[in-house]
């Protein structure tokens, strides 16, 4: 999956003969025979067709990932469903438009993954910050850390509001964009990174656009579809036993015994965590459960022992100075030392691969040399996506001026939207912040690990302590944003150029689509936000919607703010103890044999039950039970179909969402509440 293919593709579809805006580039295929391709030009390859799927598959994804940020957090890489649904939807038009005899445009892979680049950019918004810091601003979570916290302060509130998140997202998502675009040349074709999510979408978006794979595409959007509309009908009918409140349903049923489900162990039939658990690898699905085991099996559970002694026992179940607190603070260690260690990691690999790179450049020159003597065809096919990928080059001038001016925007805008957050400390987070880009894209393109949200934290923790009691706590949450979205936009804009560079895509039309599904996230980020907002209860921890990293945002910028000195008793010290153990499991996953890791846990994965539950984590297990089982008796079929039926799981149940919510704002409640009681009560 992580490394680049040079292999020949068979070019099925009609070819264009429009001298004037294509020009013509063999594509190595076998000795025997070879296709000629031709590349339209960069504005050619951004269609109006294109960019209505792509705004049509941006809100769908949009509405998946808020579903799955605002309830447990984790969120699998959507990118294969994002390339198979632009595939279906456009070739499903221009097969209807040929059957009616109209004269259609061909569909090209160029055109595939322009729709990929902007519905993934799209989305992406949704991804950072809506169920994180955005929603740690908000009175509900200052209400439920408590209003006598130290350090939680009533003025260090906003609440969501559509204006000005809207404004918020545009002054800070397009600088990233803007940081990088010089060095793509010594990104993808000096150091020669594999990006390995590009470098697979790339390959994905190939195999369509050929005869074979164009077949196999089709059964997968069949299956997909089948899955998504079982996924659709099982979501609407647990909705009508679900009741008023949130203890009624399928999702709340006991399906290992009562004891176990009060320790939030149960399987609750959700069709998107199965899904989950089919797309992750089976050793985050593993982490995840075990991580449920050791939290809510044990720990919890030997900690609710000791109440009265390390903690006042009439505490509530929501009160940080309870169980509630170690709970946050112990998942918050997790994060963090999981996060330093990969930061540290990735910064050590970036400088020894550049002092290679720099070492090894002659030999390397030699060596090309040497092969283009012998006639090599890998070099030929090379050094035609070469010439693609630097055709259509972006100024430099063009992309200082850009992000120079956003930057100035941004450094008056943001300080109006939040008072706290200095005008100077937005500038000094921009002068940092392409420093900090080009780390994390360089390590995305290394180990296909985006550091976003640990350079995001960093940012909360430098400017909550700078600002301090006065404001700290929300201008932190603003700067993590800043630097989060700068950060990961940077890499997943060189994701994309690398994709663009194995499917002959225009690097200027990769750009383009990035701002354009950067502009649509924009707006439709936030509006389907909107509708999760007003439909359903946001934040509470007993309703389906918790939005976990709502309060160890909010609490990490507290602890930015005034130390540690308010945790319960022992909870600094249990925290140590968990923030070492993720350090020390990290080392030894690096240091161990590859068939030894594959099997020790990821502490990142583990620490997400530690505050949520149990109950995802069961059906994550579910999802990775039948992918194994699938495996063992047709491996094939389980590579081809298994990421097809998962998208088509997460994607009907998203879907219901819509209804529900809609169903919600008129307050229509379902008819019936199915829930379970001891029979001897």
């Amino acid at each position: 999956m992580g490394t680049e293919q040079a292999a020949g593709v068979e070019i099925s579809e009609p070819l264009l003969h429009d001298a004037r805006a294509e020009r013509k580039i063999t594509v190595g295929g076998s000795d025997e025979q070879e296709e000629e391709e031709i590349i339209p030009e960069w504005k050619e390859q951004i269609t109006i067709r294109g960019l209505v799927v792509s705004a049509l598959l941006g809100a769908l994804f949009c509405i998946i990932t808020h579903k799955l940020n605002l309830t447990v957090g984790i969120i699998p890489s959507l990118n294969v469903a994002a390339g198979l649904l632009g595939f279906f939807f456009v070739k499903s038009w221009t097969g209807f438009l040929s059957k009616l005899g109209l004269h259609v445009k061909p569909f090209t892979r160029q055109e595939n993954t322009v729709i990929q680049t902007c519905v993934v950019a799209c989305y992406g918004l949704a991804f950072r910050g809506f169920g994180s810091y955005l929603l740690s601003m908000d009175e509900k979570t200052y209400e439920l850390i408590g209003e006598d916290y130290p350090g939680n302060r009533a003025e260090d509130v906003k609440n969501p509001g559509l204006l000005w998140m809207m404004g918020f997202i545009f002054v800070v998502s397009f600088l990233g964009l803007f940081s990088l675009v010089p060095l793509r040349k010594v990104m993808v074709l000096d150091y020669k990174l594999t990006y390995p999510s590009g470098t697979a979408t790339a390959m994905l978006i190939n195999s369509f656009h050929t005869n074979t794979g164009a077949e196999l595409a089709r059964k997968q959007v069949s299956c997909l579809g089948k899955y998504l509309s079982i996924s659709f009908i099982w979501s609407c009918f647990k909705w009508f036993f679900s009741g008023i409140g949130d203890s009624c349903g399928f999702d709340n049923f006991p399906s290992l015994g009562l004891t176990l489900f009060n320790n939030t162990f149960y399987f609750d039939f959700s069709p998107t965590y199965v899904g989950c658990g089919l797309i992750c690898p089976h050793i985050v699905n593993c982490s995840v459960l075990l991580g449920a085991i050791i939290s809510w099996g044990f720990l919890w559970p030997f900690i609710s022992q000791r109440a009265g002694d390390w903690y006042p026992a009439d505490l509530g179940s929501n009160d940080f100075k309870g169980l509630y607190g170690y709970k946050v603070f112990v998942a918050i260690s997790l994060i963090l030392g999981d996060g330093i260690y990969n930061l540290i990691k990735i910064i050590a690999i970036t400088i020894k691969e550049m002092y290679r790179s720099s070492t090894k450049h002659h030999n390397i020159a030699v060596v090309k040399e040497v092969a283009d003597s012998d006639g090599s065809k890998l070099l030929v096919e090379q050094r035609k996506r070469d010439a693609v990928f630097l055709k259509d080059g972006i100024p430099f001038w063009f992309a200082a001026s850009g992000y120079v001016a956003l930057a100035a925007i941004s450094t008056a805008t943001m300080p109006m939207i939040f008072p706290p957050l200095k005008w100077y400390l937005v500038l000094c987070s921009y002068i940092l912040a392409p420093a900090l880009a080009f780390c994390n894209s360089y390590g995305a393109g290394l180990t296909d690990w985006s550091l976003a949200s640990t350079y995001g934290k960093i940012g909360l923790f430098i400017i909550a302590s700078l600002v301090g009691s006065n404001g700290g706590v929300l201008a932190g949450l603003a700067a993590c944003g800043v630097m989060m979205s700068i950060v990961s936009t940077a890499a997943d804009l060189m994701q994309d150029f690398k994709t663009g560079y194995l499917t002959l895509s225009s690097a200027k039309s990769m750009f383009v689509s990035q701002l354009v599904g950067t502009a649509m996230g924009c707006v439709i980020a936030p509006l389907t936000f909107w509708m999760y907002w007003t439909a359903f209860d946001i934040g509470t921890p007993d309703s389906p919607y918790k939005a976990p990293y709502a309060v160890i945002y909010r609490e990490m910028a507290i602890l930015g703010v005034e130390g540690f000195s308010e945790l319960p008793k022992h909870c600094l010290a249990i925290c140590c103890g968990f923030f070492g153990a993720a350090l020390a499991i990290n080392l030894l996953r690096d240091v161990s044999p590859k068939k030894v890791s594959q099997f020790i846990p990821i502490p990142m994965a583990m620490a997400v039950p530690f505050y949520i539950g149990a109950y995802f984590a069961i059906d994550m297990f579910v999802g990775t039970i039948i992918l194994f089982v699938w495996e063992r008796i047709n491996r094939k079929d389980a590579e081809d179909y298994a990421g097809a039926v998962a998208s088509g799981l997460i994607c009907g149940d998203g879907i219901w969402t819509i209804p529900s919510a809609i169903l919600s704002i008129f307050r229509i409640n379902p008819p019936i509440c199915m829930y379970f009681k001891p029979s001897s009560s």
